[in-house]
């Protein structure tokens, strides 16, 4: 996952709020949270050890989320996205009721 400021800030503070029966997931997300700055041609470093836990191996996708992104591997997700796709076609899920347009 990938964070705007803002979006992390309320993120964060909506984790940090969790008891402390929610200690592992306030760990997973909190603890191995880094900040990162853009360099000069736009591009971010990664470090070894995220890219370890994401599963990154060479090329990635961005997938923008709506308040943050996902930086995913690229073949992961392609596996990941057609193997939800056969799912949807096979059994649409009942939150696609409530969506009007």
């Amino acid at each position: 996952m990938v964070f705007p400021r803002p979006a992390w800030d309320a993120f964060s503070a909506k984790i940090s709020a969790l008891p402390m029966s929610s200690l592992p997931l306030k760990r997973l997300y909190l603890s191995n949270a880094m900040s990162v700055e853009l360099d000069g041609t736009g591009r971010i470093l990664i470090s070894p050890e995220l890219r370890e836990a994401a599963g990154i191996n060479k090329e990635t996708t961005l997938r923008g989320m709506g308040h943050y992104f996902e930086l995913w591997d690229k073949a992961a997700y392609e596996a990941y996205d057609a193997h939800i796709k056969k799912s949807m076609r096979e059994m649409p899920p009942a939150e696609l009721n409530d969506i009007t347009f």
